[in-house]
């Protein structure tokens, strides 16, 4: 006799920041409203700009080095650097590692 398959449904949400669908399994949720899902790179962006927000309030060295990687950040974006094809591989997997 065969075991019955079991199947494993995970049900597609939209994230609320940039509106495309994940797995429930990819988003993040909001303690105070659960109902709030957010992907894994749009809670990026927002901690990273949470960040800025804190270190433009506090200034500490630690916050200027993020503001230098920041400045570095929005340049490369600026020339769009970050899409072309081997040089944008190199950057996209050295900001996964940056602050």
């Amino acid at each position: 006799m065969s075991e019955p398959s079991e199947t494993v449904q995970v049900s597609t949400t939209q994230c609320w920041c940039c509106g495309a669908e994940f797995d429930e399994r990819d988003l993040v949720r909001l303690g105070s409203h659960p109902e709030v899902g957010v992907c894994f790179g749009c809670a990026r962006f927002l901690q990273r700009g949470a960040a800025a927000r804190q270190d433009a309030l506090v200034p500490t060295w630690s916050g200027r080095v993020r503001g230098a990687i920041r400045s570095v950040r929005n340049g490369v974006i600026a020339r769009d650097l970050h899409n072309r094809p081997v040089v944008g591989r190199f950057l996209r997997r050295l900001d996964r590692h940056l602050p």
